[in-house]
């Protein structure tokens, strides 16, 4: 029998829900914070135990998740009055799941080593389908001996997980998984646009080229989706525009041009404005129709 940790977790979310489900299936103890306690209700009673702030989430627990929406959020539940870092816990490994920034994920390595604390940036993909079934991709960035260590717990979510260097590695690799995934549905709303317009059957057309060379995630997860006209949310557009944001920002640093991340997110500013912010990325379909 695996060794009973004690975790914390802030945010749960659509994602966050599921994974600490995970972790207390696996019989750790949890403890979770949220804004909004009623979100959490469900997991309170599968187990885990309310907190009523951050620090307390990481107060006498061996590892902390955090799983919020934005890099502000992320610093806030860090460095805030607060925090995270306002308590002393040596050796406690924090894992920020957010999809943030590099120079965040910096920031926030540096303040857990004058702490004595160990730090992992660890952006996940994989949506709400992927967080159910524990398989979700996790990208890290840190020391390699946290990540070691910290393995065991993140298999009891993930089934890629990889580490890809120093601070800040993790959230520069989920930038790259952002940028492949905005042209992509793009490409996947014009097929299925065109489709239609051909008077094709389009089940019958993701049967056809969802296992060939067109393959995707977003085409054999959300393509049905479209379809059928739902647009709840295994992603927020709100945060996909996000961490776009974040991608061209970092793009503009490296002087890069990403003219298929700038037509992408042009687009999903306009669903915004459209009202369309609290919906899954599937929603970009609304745009062809």
């Amino acid at each position: 029998m695996t060794e009973q940790l004690k975790i914390g977790f802030i945010g749960t979310g659509v994602m966050g829900k599921s994974i600490v489900k995970h972790l207390l299936k696996a019989g750790h103890e949890v403890s979770v914070y949220t804004r909004t306690k009623e979100k959490a209700e469900e997991l309170l009673t599968l187990g885990a135990r309310w907190v009523s702030k951050p620090s307390e989430a990481a107060s006498s627990v061996q590892y902390l998740f955090t799983m919020v929406g934005y890099p502000h959020d992320v610093e806030e539940v860090y460095f805030g009055e607060e925090g995270i870092f306002s308590i002393e816990n040596k050796g406690l490994t924090v894992i920020d799941l957010t999809t943030s920034t590099p120079t965040l994920a910096k920031k926030i390595d540096n303040r857990a080593k004058e702490l004595d604390m160990q730090s992992l940036d660890a952006p996940v993909s994989g949506g709400d389908i992927g967080a159910q079934l524990g398989k979700l991709s996790i990208m890290c960035g840190g020391e390699r001996e946290t990540f070691d260590r910290s393995l065991s717990v993140l298999k009891l979510f993930g089934e890629t997980i990889l580490h890809e260097g120093t601070a800040g590695a993790g959230q520069h690799t989920k930038m790259c998984n952002q940028i492949t995934i905005a042209s992509n549905m793009i490409g996947v709303c014009e097929a299925l646009t065109y489709g239609k317009k051909a008077g094709l059957e389009l089940e019958q057309v993701l049967r056809a080229i969802s296992t060939g060379a067109a393959g995707s995630w977003s085409l054999s997860n959300l393509a049905p989706r479209m379809i059928k006209g739902d647009l709840e949310p295994g992603f927020f557009i709100k945060h996909f525009v996000k961490d776009m944001k974040i991608a061209l920002e970092e793009s503009e640093r490296m002087n890069l041009t990403l003219p298929g991340l700038e037509l992408a997110k042009s687009l999903y500013d306009q669903l915004i404005s459209d009202g369309y912010e609290d919906k899954g990325t599937q929603a970009l379909i609304k745009l062809y129709e």
